[in-house]
């Protein structure tokens, strides 16, 4: 993962050699410049190259110089940006129940559809039922919500 000039993040993940050339070639680095992608004495060099280029773009800029190529490139989005991105909805990864966004279920089956059964928890719905289960006694579960810790 490396930082952008939006101190955004995006993920390289190229391993495979194709990858890897397509990769510094979007980049402008030159494969001379590191050896062999697998010798790892070069990697910090390499790393350090990698930084030093993604921070002159934003992450979107790198998104739209690396779209269409044949690379192993991603954003890194904000759990905000998720459901939101062309391809989560496309494949329909996050639904809404109950006026709260969240993942859809998984994995999926051609015959059996996951679905979700109720709405989430309101925070601190079930905390007394789950210290019971952790060996809270009723008395002790008073004090912690006395106390302001639940």
């Amino acid at each position: 993962m490396y930082q952008t000039r939006d101190s955004k993040w995006v993920a390289v993940g190229a391993t495979e050699h194709t990858f890897y050339l397509n990769t510094l070639k979007v980049l402008g680095l030159e494969p001379e410049t590191f050896g062999d992608q697998h010798d790892r004495a070069g990697w910090p060099a390499m790393k350090e190259a990698f930084a030093r280029v993604f921070r002159t773009r934003t992450r979107d800029e790198w998104v739209a110089a690396f779209a269409g190529t044949e690379t192993c490139f991603s954003p890194v989005l904000s759990l905000a940006e998720a459901p939101l991105h062309p391809h989560q909805v496309a494949r329909g990864n996050f639904v809404e129940v109950a006026g709260v966004v969240q993942p859809a279920p998984a994995p999926r089956f051609s015959r059996s559809k996951g679905a979700i059964q109720r709405p989430p928890p309101e925070v601190g719905e079930h905390s007394d039922e789950v210290l019971h289960e952790w060996g809270f006694a009723s008395d002790e579960i008073a004090s912690l919500r006395e106390a302001g810790a639940i």
